[in-house]
């Protein structure tokens, strides 16, 4: 039988009653201050669960099966507006004051409206030429910080002997430091070339688009054996969804509707540890 977790910063009593209903649950379990499993619900009632608990700001799982965390191999992560707080690029952009004329064309790739990713991003590169380095360095002092729960996320499946991989559309400079401060397995992102310590407004070779995105998972997987069930991946944009579409645990994070609408999971108020919560089993 079929379960689902409930998951949100303040779960209402009334909210979990109304759902165990619905899914004509056989019981309500607490498996954390901020998250129920309500067991052994109806399968025709999936839709309507799913859609009254989005209605109700609570993050909702459905789970066929509860496996443990250990049974999985991999954990891919996108790094800008998912493991971080920021778009690093709009960021660096407001160091010369073109933060909205970049960021519009961030949201427009991350929406999915503007297909090709690489020319969006070379396109805003461009627009960053004469960028100091230490205005970087100024950003990730400064500006980046982990979203909630991702230290504990990645602590947790590191425990467990899971791969951790970031899979990015952003820059090196940034994925380099995130994978030596959080002990990353891996880490792909684009080059900015910099010379005499500034941006010349190019990237170096190939662009991490959506496809290298999911041919890097994909390699990661199968030097590990992991099969889709086995693989953990989390994004927002819509240059993730090729490499979620390798994961049964496809994760959208505060995602653009594009990417939710095609994510098996989404976490639109918990913070990215509650995914540790869909492996714990009952008592």
């Amino acid at each position: 039988m079929a379960h689902v977790i409930l998951q949100a910063p303040r779960l209402a009593y009334d909210d979990i009653e109304r759902l165990a209903a619905v899914a004509c649950a056989s019981g309500v379990q607490e498996i954390a201050p901020t998250a129920v499993r309500l067991l052994n619900v109806d399968e025709a009632s999936r839709d309507e669960v799913l859609s009254l608990a989005r209605e109700a700001r609570i993050d909702a799982a459905w789970l066929d099966a509860i496996h443990r965390l250990a049974d999985c191999k991999l954990l891919a992560m996108d790094m800008d507006s998912t493991l971080v707080n920021i778009e690093c690029i709009d960021e660096i952009a407001a160091a010369v004051g073109r933060k909205a004329e970049v960021s519009a064309i961030t949201e427009a790739a991350m929406r999915g409206e503007i297909k090709d990713f690489s020319e969006s991003l070379r396109r805003r590169v461009a627009l960053l030429k004469g960028v100091p380095e230490s205005a970087l360095e100024a950003v990730f002092r400064d500006r980046l910080r982990l979203n909630p729960g991702a230290e504990a996320l990645i602590q947790a499946v590191q425990q467990h002997g899971l791969k951790v991989v970031l899979v990015s559309g952003g820059f090196t400079f940034f994925t380099e430091r995130l994978k030596r401060g959080l002990l990353l397995d891996e880490a792909y992102a684009n080059t900015l070339e910099i010379v005499d310590g500034a941006l010349t407004g190019r990237v170096l070779g190939e662009i991490v688009d959506g496809a290298a995105k999911a041919r890097h998972v994909k390699a990661a997987a199968e030097a590990l054996g992991a099969t889709p069930e086995q693989i953990i991946v989390l994004g927002d944009g819509s240059n993730d969804l090729p490499m979620m579409a390798l994961a049964q645990y496809s994760v959208a994070y505060r995602a653009k509707p594009v990417v939710r609408a095609q994510a098996r999971f989404a976490l639109d108020v918990s913070s990215l540890d509650a995914v540790l919560n869909w492996f714990r089993r009952q008592h």
